[in-house]
């Protein structure tokens, strides 16, 4: 059984920092992209950032474009999203995603085949 499993999130004063790590298993997700998304209250999932298979590639979204980082570990099946600065507005339940098959880095849900059950990200003003 495959799973995505997300921790690290929690309750953090505006200007703060919080690391998420997502930890995979039932399979690898080396070959494949890895991303992180995010739904607020009342709002629609959107698209964190992501990383490629292999060689590290990141995209982030503008709004969180110089404050948060993506990294992998494919040797230990994880993925963290690294948040600096954190604002307000980045209050939502984050998820992972991981896709099944080779495709090309991009923002779309419906390329990720996998997601975890989210952790809540809180930022205090």
């Amino acid at each position: 059984q495959v799973q995505l499993v997300e921790s690290g999130g929690g309750l953090v004063q505006a200007g703060g920092s919080l690391r998420l790590s997502c930890a995979a298993s039932g399979r690898t997700f080396s070959s494949y992209p890895m991303g992180w998304f995010r739904q607020a209250p009342g709002k629609e999932r959107e698209f964190v950032g992501g990383i490629s298979r292999s060689d590290g590639y990141t995209i982030y979204a503008d709004s969180v474009k110089g404050r948060f980082t993506i990294s992998r570990d494919n040797a230990k099946n994880t993925m963290s999203l690294q948040m600096n600065s954190l604002k307000p507005e980045d209050t939502a339940v984050y998820y992972c995603a991981a896709a099944s098959t080779y495709r090309t880095l991009n923002a779309f849900p419906q390329s990720y085949d996998y997601w975890g059950q989210g952790t809540q990200v809180t930022v205090s003003s």
